[in-house]
């Protein structure tokens, strides 16, 4: 019962994390982000194209869903895992820039955490589980 509830408290903050950081992209009225075209041209800045910003969305929203609900969760958390080093080193790689040094390192920490879903999995209290499709 414990391990239960700590995998569920642990997967609802680290599917947090994405779907909120997917709906500051979408719109900046949910007080969240900077919305879609200023997103966009950040990502174009920092010499990402623009047109990537909608499947980063959906990663951020589908896969922080699924991972508070339980689904798919060792593959989902591999997919956010890649792109959140992938993300820290496009976007936060400025050592001589705190903040930016501090965000390089959130994302590896959250990485970690990440990996260690994909190594352990949802426990029981996870859709998947109850689906038979984890």
């Amino acid at each position: 019962m414990k391990d239960n509830a700590i995998d569920l408290v642990g997967r609802i903050l680290l599917g947090l994390i994405f779907v909120i950081a997917g709906l500051g992209k979408i719109g900046d009225g949910f007080g969240l982000g900077f919305g879609y075209a200023a997103t966009q041209g950040y990502m174009e800045s920092m010499g990402v194209p623009g047109i990537l910003l909608l499947p980063t969305i959906i990663l951020e929203l589908g896969g922080g869903l699924a991972l508070i609900l339980g689904l798919k969760v060792r593959w989902v958390a591999a997919a956010l895992a890649a792109f959140t080093v992938i993300a820290g080193f496009l976007f936060h790689l400025d050592l001589g820039d705190a903040n930016e040094t501090n965000h390089l390192l959130k994302n590896l920490a959250m990485t970690g955490g990440l990996l260690l879903v994909v190594l352990h999995g949802a426990h029981d209290w996870s859709l998947g589980k109850r689906l038979g499709i984890d």
